[in-house]
């Protein structure tokens, strides 16, 4: 695709780098100079010097035949601008806004045509605290990632010594548990030469103590299925009750919001260590979260405030140093799960295995939001994963058995590239490209079924389907053999 990028600080930079790995044809817009001789000293993209809301700048970038417009610039209203003109203008058919303020939704008027023209929003604060929101609902996975409307998920979790499923081979995790429906779909191994390693899983693949393990079920099972691999036999599940949050960052003010919203479940504090913001935030935020002023490294206020009886602790200041010191301090002192955001990613790649259990950067939360727009075909959902080496896809099947390589096919005959997992398929969604909820009433009371598909499951049209891919290289050739054509006889 044809591609514009305004703006070229963090998001603008993340988004770049991912987009320009799948030779998609780059052009970043910045006021910046230096950035953007970063930009195009380190990726192979063409930058424009000037303001993202000059229809002049927006020409020379090469508006007139670009398929989508990612604004993400650092004012709200820059990106709303830049897209009402690239829609009037240039017709430039997908637009989307990076937009902060949470009074903005899509559905709105004054984002359609007629009002500012955006396609889509994204707000990387809004992705973070969804993204650690599901971290805290499953507190034995190191990440969890959502599809078919939230009735699938895939998360991934660390495999420890004395686990039910640790030592278990796949075909014997199976057995052990018949009534617990999943499916694995990748190992990482770590190895004394090296970080971890992709490793095929067949039913004779066997489980070892730090194995990570991708795994994929519907969401009603993932919290039993999760304790298999993470707690020995008979221990009870691990549930988040005290969270301290390090940081009244948008993103920890969001947090606390959003988890003050279900009184009674958690004990919330929040160290900030700015005197003015602290009174703001003791202010805007439910009295249910206790709001202390002092230092997240400050090992002192720590053990006053019962460190060790900590659930979850995170580090959400915007100093990547700050939060992996904070993290490993609170570790040390006995927090059982501690998170660190950490937007330079090779910070975030050195963390990797060590005490600090989650290390996340902004773009592995905000990148699936945005790749979607850009795959080919009708994919519903794309999530990265292991740092963007890795890729989840929820694809729709469309067309028949003229029109398609695949509806009507018994998924053992799929030309599927060799290490690609179907990891489920979802059937009995609403349609949505027929704008109705369902082909008959029957079908629309019915409940959506989840399938783990065998080799001779027949896909058919409408199905959702999710796979699994250790690398983005495969995801063209996923998207060519779903995709609809005239005729394939």
């Amino acid at each position: 695709m044809k591609i514009i990028i305004l703006g070229a600080g963090r998001v603008g930079y993340s988004v770049a780098e991912s987009l320009v790995s799948e030779r998609n044809d780059i052009t970043v817009i910045d006021t910046n100079g230096q950035r953007l001789r970063e930009l195009q000293d380190r990726f192979d993209l063409r930058c424009v010097e000037g303001d993202g809301i000059d229809a002049k700048v927006l020409g020379e970038a090469g508006a007139r035949d670009t398929d989508l417009l990612i604004a993400c610039a650092a004012q709200d209203e820059t990106n709303l601008v830049c897209c009402k003109i690239a829609h009037m203008l240039y017709n430039i058919p997908t637009r989307i806004a990076r937009v902060r303020s949470s009074g903005f939704e899509v559905e709105q008027p004054l984002m359609g045509p007629e009002g500012f023209a955006v396609d889509a929003i994204i707000c990387p604060e809004a992705s973070l605290t969804r993204y650690i929101s599901k971290l805290i609902e499953f507190p034995a996975s190191l990440q969890v990632r959502s599809f078919a409307g939230g009735r699938a998920c895939l998360a991934s979790v660390r495999a420890r010594l004395g686990a039910q499923a640790t030592g278990l081979t796949i075909e014997g995790l199976r057995t052990h548990t018949p009534a617990l429906p999943l499916r694995v779909v990748a190992i990482y191994r770590r190895f004394a030469d090296g970080p971890d390693r992709f490793v095929r899983c067949d039913g004779g693949t066997r489980i070892e103590p730090g194995d990570e393990i991708f795994v994929i079920a519907g969401r009603e099972h993932l919290k039993e299925i999760l304790q298999l691999f993470y707690s020995a036999p008979g221990m009870p599940p691990r549930v988040v009750r005290r969270i301290m949050i390090a940081g009244g960052s948008r993103v920890g003010q969001r947090l606390a919001q959003e988890l003050a919203g279900e009184p009674g479940r958690f004990n919330i504090k929040l160290l900030e260590a700015n005197a003015a913001r602290c009174q703001a935030l003791a202010a805007q935020l439910p009295e249910e979260v206790l709001v202390l002023h002092g230092s997240s490294a400050d090992e002192d206020l720590l053990m006053e405030e019962h460190i060790e009886d900590v659930d979850f602790f995170l580090a959400l200041t915007d100093d990547d140093e700050n939060n992996i010191m904070a993290s490993l301090l609170a570790k040390r002192l006995g927090a059982r799960r501690v998170l660190s955001l950490i937007n330079q990613r090779s910070y975030a790649d050195l963390m990797h295995g060590t005490q600090i259990d989650i290390a996340l950067t902004p773009s592995q939360a905000m990148l699936g939001e945005l790749l979607a727009h850009v795959r080919k075909g009708d994919v519903q959902a794309v999530h990265s994963l292991r740092r963007g080496v890795a890729e989840a896809l929820e694809i729709v099947v469309r067309g028949d058995r003229k029109t398609s390589r695949v509806v009507g096919r018994e998924v053992g005959d799929l030309r599927l590239p060799e290490d690609v997992h179907i990891g489920l398929i979802v059937r009995g969604l609403p349609d949505e490209s027929l704008g109705t909820p369902a082909p008959d009433a029957a079908a629309a009371q019915a409940e959506p079924q989840v399938i783990f598909p065998r080799s001779n499951t027949v896909l058919q049209s409408n199905d959702h389907v999710v796979f699994f891919l250790p690398h983005k290289r495969l995801v063209a050739d996923v998207e060519r053999l779903f995709r609809v054509g005239a005729t394939f006889f």
